[in-house]
């Protein structure tokens, strides 16, 4: 889905009346065209999507059963077939976007648990509880890309949002549950695809800088965000102003 001024992609916002609030999404209609692979919790893994939907939930999120919830929100939005739901805790009205070569990076931002990846076993064992994840990454190259390349991409992804962050100044690799979604256009028959993903890849560099960018405004202002007040601001009611036809754009 084209954007406006320029930027190929959209993201819209919308308000929900959830646990005494409302409270915030951001929702890509992408349309279908599409591949994408994510780690999110509705639609993951990869295969042909066509909307990814970043849903804001309190802070102690527990129920058992996110996908079905994201899947509740997304067909309030009036989402139909198959699409990637992410959630966070993180206030989504802050998000950030880079855009770098064609490829666009949307990131939502919180690191109120950081830690890094590789992190000592604990003493005992313990039931894994979901957290909503707190860093999302949303990117978006407009070229039919391989598989084998479109995993290479998250891999990516994944390495350029652990440099903005130590970038940042922050001593982690990221959160317990961040997910990431990374989508290329779907192959026309006929027409060759780009079979890589890697970092120094054609489309791989730019999407390494567009997630970096995006990623490292996002840290910097959670910091400063998290200096000045203990959460995002919420109010009782949606009101007009909770609806954007381009949250990027505001």
């Amino acid at each position: 889905m084209a954007g406006v001024d320029g930027r190929p992609v959209t993201v819209q916002r919308a308000g929900r009346i959830e646990d005494g609030a409302c409270r915030h999404l951001l929702v890509w209609r992408a349309g279908p065209g599409w591949r994408m692979v994510s780690s999110g919790v509705l639609g993951g893994g990869l295969g042909e999507r066509e909307w990814v939907l970043n849903a804001q939930v309190r802070a102690g999120y527990g129920r058992l059963d996110p996908d079905a919830h994201l899947a509740e929100l997304a067909a309030a939005q009036g989402l139909v077939g198959p699409g990637v739901g992410l959630m966070t805790a993180a206030e989504v009205d802050a998000c950030t976007w880079a855009e770098d070569g064609g490829v666009t990076a949307v990131v939502t931002t919180g690191i109120g648990v950081p830690t890094w990846a590789a992190a000592p076993a604990p003493d005992e064992p313990s039931t894994p509880v979901y957290v909503p994840g707190t860093i999302n990454v949303l990117a978006v190259v407009p070229a039919a890309v391989a598989d084998a390349g479109l995993v290479n991409l998250l891999a990516t992804a994944t390495e350029a949002k652990v440099q903005a962050l130590l970038e940042a100044g922050r001593d982690c690799s990221g959160t317990p549950s961040d997910a990431v979604c990374v989508a290329v256009r779907s192959p026309v028959p006929g027409e060759p695809v780009d079979p890589f993903g890697g970092p120094r890849s054609h489309w791989g560099a730019r999407l390494a800088r567009a997630v970096r960018a995006a990623v490292f405004e996002g840290a910097v202002l959670d910091r400063e965000r998290r200096a000045e007040y203990d959460g995002p601001p919420l109010h009782p009611a949606t009101v007009p102003g909770c609806e954007l036809a381009d949250a990027l754009g505001s």
